[in-house]
């Protein structure tokens, strides 16, 4: 594709810049890179690349993380591996931990003892809980636990519903052919959850991701990628189910 033609297409569409991620996932890498670079972005660095990447060191136990922004968002491109109550590693091996990061119950999640913020303090199963601001949860300082429109806003941005699931999951690790494509190297590895007795499940088949907004008394929604579907599902769930964390930069 002509540079020139690259930039007025990209310029006619500046005002919707979801719109310009939406279509451009079908495109050639080469395509790709071209609008980016009309755009003024590209594939790393500027605050305006949706593919930039850099880490995050967590100065609670020197953990390196790392990020990476999609649209107006940065996210993490790693689970959580903080430990704290309530958190759990796969089938309760430490090199587990290492490959996924921890499960957490919601109320864990949530920090619900008040441990890092007031926000979530006193959120978990059989307690009514919507708080209005974003909430940090056990997330490191200057991020936050994703809110469901804080999803919805990350699927929105990079072509919607039909599409999502297989953008956002890895390369590899699923199973049955239900590999991604990581078009925004989110890296949604299959790592499963912790059962709220205790058994361990579902590794290479799922990966969920908790919300901060919570569904009614009794459940906590979260992102849920499946190895049947290229469609993300937001689902609603036990809040003392062991789930994995992704934070989003305030």
């Amino acid at each position: 594709m002509d540079k020139h033609l690259a930039l007025f297409v990209c310029n006619i569409l500046s005002k919707n810049r979801k719109t310009i991620l939406g279509i451009v996932y079908l495109l050639s890498s080469s395509v790709l890179t071209l609008f980016f670079a009309a755009c003024g972005g590209g594939t790393s660095g500027g605050s305006d690349s949706s593919l930039a990447s850099d880490f995050l060191i967590d100065s609670r136990d020197g953990q390196k993380y790392k990020i990476v922004q999609i649209d107006e968002q940065w996210w993490m491109a790693e689970n959580l591996n903080f430990e704290t109550v309530n958190s759990f590693c796969f089938n309760d091996n430490p090199a587990d931990c290492d490959k996924y990061g921890r499960f957490y119950t919601w109320a864990a999640a949530m920090d619900s003892l008040g441990l890092w913020g007031p926000n979530g303090k006193g959120c978990g199963y059989g307690v009514s809980c919507h708080p209005t601001e974003s909430v940090r949860g056990v997330c490191p300082e200057g991020w936050h636990l994703p809110s469901n429109e804080d999803w919805s806003n990350l699927i929105l941005a990079i072509g919607g519903y039909e599409v999502a699931g297989k953008l956002l999951k890895s390369t590899s690790g699923w199973t049955r052919d239900g590999n991604g494509s990581d078009e925004f190297s989110f890296a949604a590895y299959p790592a499963g959850g912790r059962g709220g007795a205790g058994n361990y499940n579902h590794e290479g088949f799922y990966a969920h991701f908790w919300s901060s907004t919570m569904g009614n008394i009794a459940n906590a929604y979260n992102l849920e990628l499946g190895f049947y579907s290229d469609r993300p599902y937001m689902a609603c769930d036990h809040p003392g189910i062991g789930y994995s964390v992704r934070c989003i930069k305030d």
